[in-house]
């Protein structure tokens, strides 16, 4: 049996996964799919995104090392950004859908919360946002709570891109490169010391820098419009799952990955 396209992207399978709860003597609601295709679509998105962390990972630690690895590291960050302004541009689709015409199936989703998403709390935990409480939401999933007890102890992406600059030459204080499983990335006075003489006088390395501001900045957007949406959707209704809603998630707002890149604008 030849290769075809529906058999390489087992697409039988694929399309088979879109199964709305809601029915009645109607069918069921026809806003219900549109909600599962766009999450099922992020979480594509997320594991792609992961997929380019881990490579971008080994860039930086030198386990993988080709002769234009600055240039990888940087193609790999563009990638991303890519993908997180295509994740963005999907919430205009979900905006589509009217309060009314999601409360005409919210119900059926129970418990369900994307506040569940492993593969999210994975990505917060290599960006360097890190609960260890969050573990506890997984313990169902035992394949997913070890991905995520995995995650927590390694470093995270924003110390292996400070491990490369001390391969670099540069001088980094190694308080900021300690592992750690709660809270959010240490900042330095001395790094950032050190961030301001690269961005004087290495411009691929302040290229990088960049990158990651964009990546941090992009991420920001997704989450405030996120939150909007939510808002648009819910107003201050609980959030599905018995979550707080709009409440919880606007705390998530304006908390930086990598505060030193930005902390430094105001001395360049």
């Amino acid at each position: 049996m030849s290769l075809t396209y529906s058999r390489y992207l087992k697409l039988d399978e694929l399309l088979s996964l879109q199964q709305p709860l809601s029915g009645g003597s109607d069918g069921p609601e026809h806003d219900e799919t549109l909600f599962i295709v766009i999450h099922q679509v992020y979480e594509l998105w997320f594991k792609q995104v992961l997929h380019e962390l881990d490579h971008l990972s080994e860039l930086f630690d030198g386990s993988v090392d080709p002769p234009n690895a600055p240039s990888r590291i940087l193609a790999t960050l563009r990638r991303i950004l890519t993908i997180l302004k295509t994740m963005v541009a999907q919430i205009d689709i979900l905006e589509t859908m009217t309060p009314i015409s999601f409360g005409s199936f919210r119900s059926r989703l129970e418990t369900a919360s994307g506040f569940q998403s492993p593969q999210f709390r994975e990505l917060e935990f290599v960006l360097g946002l890190r609960r260890k409480d969050m573990l506890s939401y997984h313990l169902e999933n035992p394949a997913a709570h070890q991905r995520l007890l995995r995650r927590l102890r390694e470093p995270t992406l924003y110390q292996r891109f400070l491990r490369y600059l001390v391969r670099a030459g540069h001088e980094i204080p190694a308080r900021v490169l300690e592992p750690y499983e709660d809270g959010q990335p240490p900042s330095s006075a001395i790094l950032r010391r050190t961030l301001i003489g690269i961005y004087r006088g290495d411009d691929r390395l302040t290229q990088m820098c960049e990158r990651l501001v964009d990546f941090d900045e992009g991420l920001q957007e997704w989450r405030y419009r996120h939150v909007k949406m939510v808002e648009r959707t819910l107003g201050g209704k609980p959030g599905t799952g018995r979550s707080a809603g709009v409440a919880m998630l606007r705390k998530t707002l304006f908390q930086p990955l990598f505060p030193d890149l930005w902390a430094i604008r105001t001395e360049l």
